[in-house]
């Protein structure tokens, strides 16, 4: 993130000698972006970092895409996704390119080892569950609605509550997922014009050292393959750490909608800057006010974009067929807009009620088999009249 936190205990000045109680040296890690001109966080273990037992080549992480198929708009019902697995095993990819992946799992256990995605960040979006974002920089509950922001170099496990049903969309980003620069000053403090801020954003709030021997398992997702590190030691073995680098939670329902007199364009909803995209929400708010406006959005082409929204809740004025946890794609190349009837049944209305999140890239997914398996096959005939 953009500002200064810690927990734990942290030594007066970096760099220096910090002692455990035996007397031995506590191990410093410095955890950074962009070599060492980006946002860093320094933290503080009882064991070295380094220090790993056994290394072992997991499975290979290439995704089967599909080639070939035609340029259209589709409708993927992501409801019927089956329960299994745990946040990473369980989760199914849908489409991609070489900057970001999309994802859903509906886990139904926890990780029993922690994960980390060498090559980016990742954002987890909470549809439904609650649970415990597990990191060595401390414990950081979620909740539905959570965007779980967790910057590369964070080891994670996700541990749900028992018996509550868990549903998520997972972007893997290769590459930092930041802000809209837009929204932040020189000194990187969010403005005021800017539609949420530091105080929405929720830190890692209960730091557990863990000071355990025996063997813990951590698996790191870099160049098409996992690899698997066994440790004697309990990886999360941080007794203080601090910096402006770290994974937080900010919830949608704490994104404060821009509106005016005219429709405003989907840029207004942007909530986070990742590499070759953006991800941005929408939320409940007020219509345009102009007393001539037309509520629905206008046709448009993305010339440069593939849209992707996926539906968390209530009734989208400008589509039909859409269900809870669909996604819909509209690739560039060929323009898209609200469906029959809805323009016109916009004008009058006040207010929407929906929820979505909305992930724009600049160069085009491709889809895998197991979106195409998912897809209603007529919604691209759905501008049809009387469809």
């Amino acid at each position: 993130m953009t500002y200064y936190y810690t927990l734990g205990k942290i030594p007066p000045k970096r760099h220096v000698q910090f002692r455990q109680e035996d007397g031995s040296l506590y191990h410093e890690e410095v955890m950074g972006i962009h070599g060492f001109a980006g946002i860093q966080s320094i933290l503080y273990h009882i064991h070295p970092p380094t220090a790993v037992r056994q290394i072992e080549q997991g499975t290979p992480t290439c995704i089967d895409y599909i080639d070939g198929h035609p340029l259209k708009h589709r409708h993927l019902k992501s409801a019927t996704v089956p329960v299994g697995g745990d946040a990473i095993d369980g989760r199914v990819p849908l489409m991609g390119n070489h900057d970001v992946v999309l994802y859903i799992a509906r886990p139904d256990k926890p990780m029993t080892y922690w994960y980390k995605f060498a090559h980016g960040d990742d954002v987890l979006f909470i549809h439904d569950g609650t649970g415990i974002l597990e990191t060595q920089f401390g414990q950081l509950p979620y909740h539905p609605g959570d965007y779980l922001v967790i910057p590369t170099g964070v080891i994670w496990r996700l541990l749900p509550d028992a018996g509550v049903e868990q549903r998520m969309l997972v972007v893997e980003s290769y590459g930092h997922v930041t802000p809209p620069k837009r929204y932040l000053n020189n000194y990187g403090q969010f403005l005021e014009h800017s539609p949420y801020c530091e105080r929405d954003i929720r830190t890692p709030e209960k730091l557990i050292t863990y000071h355990e021997k025996g063997e813990f398992e951590i698996r790191v997702k870099a160049r098409e393959v996992i690899t698997h590190f066994i440790y004697n030691h309990h990886p999360l073995d941080v007794v203080g750490w601090d910096g402006h680098l770290w994974p937080f939670a900010f919830n949608i329902a704490d994104f404060e909608p821009i509106t005016g007199r005219i429709h405003q364009p989907p840029p207004v909803h942007q909530t986070f800057d990742g590499p070759g995209y953006v991800l941005c929400s929408f939320v409940p708010r007020l219509f345009d006010y102009h007393p001539q406006a037309i509520p629905a959005p206008y046709n448009h082409s993305n010339v440069d974009s593939d849209e992707v929204l996926y539906y968390v809740e209530g009734n989208f004025m400008s589509r039909k067929g859409i269900e809870r946890a669909s996604l819909t794609i509209h690739p560039n190349g060929i323009p898209h807009g609200p469906h029959p009837g809805t323009y016109e049944g916009s004008i009058g209305k006040k207010e929407t009620h929906e929820l979505a999140v909305m992930v724009d890239t600049f160069k085009p997914l491709k889809l895998t088999r197991q979106a195409l398996e998912l897809e209603d096959a007529q919604y691209a005939y759905s501008w049809l009249p009387n469809q």
